[in-house]
């Protein structure tokens, strides 16, 4: 993904530095920060970015949406800037207008699965919604008995929610649906499944991963060569220029493997094995980078990390948790692996040196 220097990142970035800052949330006493970021980044059309223009929203295309959580990443934004964004592109494909409030979706792990009833009603149970406490309406993919999927949005009031949290202390929750009335709902068009959205979620998330990556660096750079021991910096000390070296090597992994795989959906390109390629092993090194260049950050800052007080656990913990949301490496690697031995031996190296 090349770098979008355009007013659409920078209008994010500049909110994010404004209102975003890892340091003072650090301090905060409460969580009362939230609504001036929330409201400035909904009054700019940023939340709204993959929803058509026709439709109400931004407008803006993948490939400029992908800069924007990659940024989000850096920044460790935990408000729903990307389950809105995403929860906007599954209702625009469907030709359903987003609400202007905070939204997210459903489901968000594989195993999740709601069902249209014959009377028109929705129910099911999907757990690690992320969110949905926060938010007043549920994007949704649906089955049929036929099989055919639907999308819908429903009120998160109608529905039973159990809370839970993430690492980072970020809501995560159950949701279950009770033969809901839906606000409005269409049919999926093609290409349209639980799939996709499990695929264009695991690159959201890999974006964010490969930005709180870049952020750990910064600061364990920025900490190492500010603290003295034995009367000069450790950044001096061999070991941490190693640790260091094996950081930027991970973030620089995360980042490529992200941007890769933003690039290949922002060409527009069909759902295809290609693309599953790109998603699943962007997903799966990214987090491989998290749970590695979380531990180097915190090895080189020591315990002063861990506390409070320091903004590094805002992105260690939000990187990690990422890691499970939209299919952990786990499930994206047997995937992987199951449509590579469909394909055979001998249709592997095409597929993977045609990306």
């Amino acid at each position: 993904m090349e770098e979008h220097d355009n007013l659409v990142v920078a209008t994010a970035t500049r909110i994010f530095t404004d209102l975003s800052d890892a340091q003072t949330i650090a301090h905060a006493k409460d969580t009362s920060w939230k609504a001036p970021l929330w409201q400035t980044l909904a009054e700019s059309g940023l939340p709204l970015s993959w929803v058509p223009d026709t439709l109400g929203g931004a407008g803006a295309s993948l490939a400029d949406g992908f800069a924007v959580l990659n940024a989000a990443g850096r920044f460790a934004v935990s408000v729903p800037l990307a389950e809105t964004m995403l929860a906007g592109w599954l209702l625009g494909r469907a030709g359903i207008a987003s609400p202007g409030d905070a939204m997210t979706i459903a489901p968000a792990t594989p195993t999740g699965r709601i069902v249209l009833n014959d009377d028109g009603t929705l129910s099911g149970h999907v757990r690690k919604i992320p969110f949905a406490s926060e938010t007043e309406t549920i994007a949704l993919i649906a089955t049929r008995q036929s099989g055919d999927g639907v999308v819908a949005l429903v009120e998160t009031a109608s529905c039973r929610l159990t809370p839970h949290l993430t690492l980072a202390g970020d809501p995560c929750d159950t949701v279950e649906l009770e033969q809901i009335q839906p606000l409005e709902m269409a049919p999926a068009p093609r290409g349209t499944d639980v799939t996709s959205l499990l695929l264009m979620g695991a690159v959201a998330r890999s974006l964010q991963i490969a930005g709180a990556l870049e952020t750990m660096l910064d600061i364990s750079v920025r900490y190492a060569n500010e603290r003295i021991a034995f009367e000069k910096k450790i950044a001096k000390f061999q070991a941490i220029q190693h640790n260091l070296a094996k950081l930027a090597g991970e973030a620089a992994a995360a980042l490529a493997a992200a941007s890769s795989a933003a690039d290949a959906f922002a060409g527009g390109q069909a759902l295809d094995e290609a693309l599953f390629l790109e998603a699943a092993a962007a997903k799966i090194r990214c987090a491989e980078a998290a749970q590695k260049g979380a531990a180097i950050a915190h090895q080189v800052h020591g315990a002063i990390g861990f506390t409070r007080e320091h903004p590094l656990h805002r992105f260690t913990m939000r990187a990690l948790a990422w890691r499970d949301d939209f299919g952990n490496e786990s499930y994206w690697a047997a995937e992987l692996g199951r449509r590579v031995a469909a394909r055979g031996a001998d249709e592997l190296w095409p597929l993977v040196a045609s990306r």
